[in-house]
């Protein structure tokens, strides 16, 4: 099965039907005048907003400034519209069309293109994604949106979109916080990390609780972690005075539980063991990547990459080793582990 991805570079082009024969007959007023997507000038009042903008906020001022530089050198990049019900539809550009309102301008040049409704909100995303305009609650509503309008998995989210299925599914998990922290999340009270560590919480209530206090006390990431890690496991500062606990082992612990959002506990004696994933609800273990680390029957463990191979759709081996400890320690195990 060919799994190759449509990656963010190649533009909102990639997405366009292209070579393929349209069921639909073309919209006389754009199929004549723009051709093969060429561009027109198109009145501003007759352009509607996008339906399926998933970018709820526009930084005012960087908007006034953009008017002005159209009013001194106009549009320098048309936007993508479509027709619909006799009148233009916007697919990409609204901040373009917005501040050419601002700086009136009675027309804005655009390309008229016939798209699908799911090829018009895909397009929305991707040209989101591809200038980092979109928060993380933002990019997670989007990716909602495009699971229940179109009955998306999160593979095909992953594919169209040139993601992780993994990073797919953490933003999806962020929809699952409470609101309140949504929207720290959103205003960049907290940041995306935050939101992940937070996620490794069954309780709303405590998830609410520890976000107030990392907004409050300006905690960082790793600081959170810390926090988290010690109310998920109560009774382990007891423990580990009584018993010796190899640093590694436990620094360990810490990297797996902020990839996977579980609790994870490394039971080691003499370089073999086992490790232990906790769990409150089996819901809150379907989208982690827990099949990046698997045991083998001989006790050792054997690491895999995070990206599939664009042509196989399979992970890298990275290589067996006889403990957590070990792989560590190898190069590309630390890549592994090494978390944005």
């Amino acid at each position: 099965m060919n799994d190759k991805r449509k990656v963010l570079g190649r533009g909102l082009e990639s997405l366009l039907p292209g070579a393929r024969a349209t069921a639909t007959a073309p919209a006389p007023a754009a199929a004549e005048h723009t051709g093969s997507g060429g561009v027109r000038e198109i009145p501003i009042e007759e352009i509607e907003r996008n339906p399926y903008q998933t970018r709820t906020r526009l930084d005012e001022v960087a908007l006034h400034e953009l008017a002005a530089s159209i009013r001194s050198n106009g549009v320098v990049q048309p936007v993508v519209v479509r027709q619909v019900a006799g009148r233009f539809q916007l697919i990409a550009g609204e901040r373009r069309w917005r501040a050419s309102k601002l700086a009136g301008k009675p027309t804005v040049p655009a390309i008229v293109k016939e798209v699908s409704n799911e090829q018009a909100l895909e397009m929305t995303i991707i040209e989101n994604l591809q200038r980092e305009d979109l928060n993380p609650i933002e990019q997670a509503r989007a990716y909602e949106r495009l699971a229940r309008e179109f009955n998306l998995t999160q593979e095909h989210i992953a594919q169209r979109t040139g993601k992780d299925r993994s990073s797919v599914a953490n933003f999806l998990r962020l929809l699952k916080l409470p609101v309140e922290v949504q929207l720290d999340v959103e205003n960049s009270a907290l940041s995306f990390g935050h939101a992940k560590v937070l996620m490794m919480l069954d309780s709303p209530e405590a998830q609410l609780d520890l976000a107030k206090r990392a907004v409050e006390d300006a905690l960082s990431v790793r600081q959170l972690e810390t926090i988290v890690h010690e109310l998920m496991h109560p009774a382990e500062k007891a423990q580990r005075q009584k018993r010796a606990v190899d640093p590694n082992v436990a620094e360990a612990e810490r990297e797996l539980e902020r990839a996977l959002g579980v609790r994870v506990e490394i039971r080691d004696t003499g370089g073999k063991g086992k490790i232990i994933l906790r769990y409150g609800s089996l819901a809150s273990i379907i989208s982690t990547d827990i099949d990046m680390i698997r045991k083998l029957s001989s006790g050792k463990y054997r690491l895999y990459s995070r990206k599939k191979n664009a042509k196989t759709g399979k992970r890298r081996n990275l290589g067996t080793f006889s403990s957590l400890a070990a792989a560590k320690k190898h190069e590309r195990a630390v890549q592994f582990f090494k978390r944005g």
